[in-house]
C-alpha cells in the first residue's frame, strides 16, 4: 500500500494523493486513463466514492477512453456532499465549494449528505478513492475529517488540503481547457492562500468533532469501526 499522503501516480489522475490505509482522493476519474485504472486496482482500490452532483458528471471530448470491462471492476457510488441547487447553499458558498470557510456551512445545511459519504466508506467492498471535480475542497473536506478520524495531526490534515489546493492550481498552469471561474495563481498569491485556508481548515475541524458530528447523524459504531479500518487503523 502506498506511503499516507504522498501523491497517486495512477496515469492521468489530477490532484491523486493517498489520505490513510486504503482510502485515496483526486479529481475527476474520467481523467484516468485505461492505465490508470489498472494502476489503481493494482493497490487495491475497488470503490469510487464520486462527490458530484449529477450535472457535473459528463464526459468531455479531451477524457481518454477507458473500456467498459476496465471500469466493470469497481463500483462507482454516487454520494454529492450538497445540494447545488439550495438557495442558501449557493448564496454562502457560490457558484461552489472552494474554500475551508464554507465546510461549516456545508456540514450545518447538508450533514445527512456528509453522513452518507461516511456510511459509503465504511459500506466500500476493497480499496477506496473519493473524488469531486477539481479533488481540492469537497474531497478536501471529507479527506480532513477522515484524516481526523485515522488520528492524523492538525499538521498532517493541513498539509494534505494545501497538497491538493498547490495540485489543481499546478493543473491550471498546465491544462488546455481554461476553468470557467479559475486560473494558475503564482507564488506570491498563493502562498498566502494556503496558510489563511489551513487555518479555516482547522477552526472547520475543531468545531466539528468529526466523530460527534457523524454519531449525531446516523453513523453506527459497527460503521464507524469499518471506516477505520479502511484507515488501516
Amino acid at each position: 500500500m502506498e506511503e499516507s499522503g504522498r501523491s497517486v501516480q495512477w496515469e492521468g489522475a489530477v490532484n491523486g494523493w493517498h489520505v490513510a490505509g486504503g482510502v485515496f482522493r483526486m479529481g475527476r476519474r474520467e481523467w484516468l486513463t485505461e492505465a490508470g485504472w489498472r494502476q489503481a486496482f493494482d493497490v487495491g482500490v475497488r470503490t469510487v466514492i464520486d462527490l458530484r452532483n449529477s450535472e457535473e458528471r459528463q464526459g468531455r471530448e479531451t477524457d481518454p477512453p477507458v473500456s467498459a470491462a476496465t471500469l466493470a471492476a469497481f463500483d462507482v457510488v454516487l454520494a454529492p456532499t450538497e445540494d447545488a441547487g439550495n438557495s442558501e447553499f449557493r448564496q454562502i458558498c457560490g457558484p461552489y465549494l472552494n474554500n475551508p470557510a464554507s465546510y461549516a456551512d456545508n456540514a450545518r445545511i447538508f450533514p445527512d449528505r456528509l453522513a452518507g459519504v461516511f456510511k459509503a466508506v465504511a459500506a466500500a467492498h476493497g480499496g477506496v478513492v473519493i473524488h469531486c471535480s477539481a479533488g481540492r475542497d469537497r474531497s478536501g473536506m471529507i479527506a480532513a475529517m477522515l484524516q481526523e478520524l485515522a488520528g492524523d495531526s492538525e499538521e498532517a490534515i493541513v498539509r494534505g488540503y494545501q497538497r491538493a489546493m498547490q495540485g489543481i492550481n499546478e493543473h491550471h498552469r498546465r491544462s488546455a481547457t481554461p476553468h470557467p471561474h479559475e486560473r494558475y495563481l503564482p507564488e506570491e498569491v498563493l502562498r498566502p492562500l494556503l496558510e489563511e485556508r489551513g487555518e479555516s481548515l482547522l477552526g472547520f475541524l475543531r468545531a466539528l468533532k468529526t466523530e460527534e458530528f457523524l454519531r449525531r447523524n446516523g453513523v453506527t459504531e459497527r460503521e464507524l469501526t469499518a471506516i477505520r479500518i479502511h484507515l488501516g487503523r
